[in-house]
């Protein structure tokens, strides 16, 4: 892959996921690995269910994993992610488990094996938080939501 960085992620699976590849990029130009359940169950409309992989990561001090939706499982069926994107921090060493909402009007089946969600590692930036009693003005000053309009 040229022209992106390689990081080095340390992966584990447990025996529910035998035989599910890995999660990998699907072409060449892919900023996600796919994610893919290790179970089977039902999403029915408006509700929400962690589904497991059942892979455990060892992600590098520095960066975070993000689990984000797969946009056609959106597009097609209102199957999102619910806390997108979901951190997974460098010290977690839990199985990666992905909140599926179903916005959709239809029970939604996942199967085992499907590709559930899709992840990108990230690094990340720690801030070094200085208390002011006053903050410098600016064009939007304390607007807030839809402040800047819609056009």
């Amino acid at each position: 892959m040229s022209g992106f960085d390689n990081l080095s992620v340390r992966i584990r699976r447990d025996a529910a996921s035998e035989g599910i590849p890995l999660p990998s990029y699907a072409t060449d130009g892919s900023a996600g690995m796919d994610l893919r359940a290790c179970e089977s169950l039902e999403i029915a409309p408006g509700e929400f269910k962690t589904v497991g992989t059942g892979l455990f990561l060892e992600i590098p001090s520095g960066y975070e994993g993000q689990v984000r939706p797969r946009s056609g499982l959106a597009a097609r069926h209102g199957l999102t992610v619910l806390n997108s994107p979901g951190t997974i921090d460098s010290d977690y060493r839990g199985e990666i488990r992905v909140i599926l909402i179903n916005h959709g009007k239809e029970v939604f089946n996942v199967s085992r094996g499907d590709r559930i969600a899709q992840i990108i590692f990230m690094p990340v930036t720690r801030a070094l938080l200085a208390e002011s009693d006053g903050l410098s003005d600016s064009p939007r000053a304390s607007g807030g939501f839809g402040s800047t309009g819609v056009k």
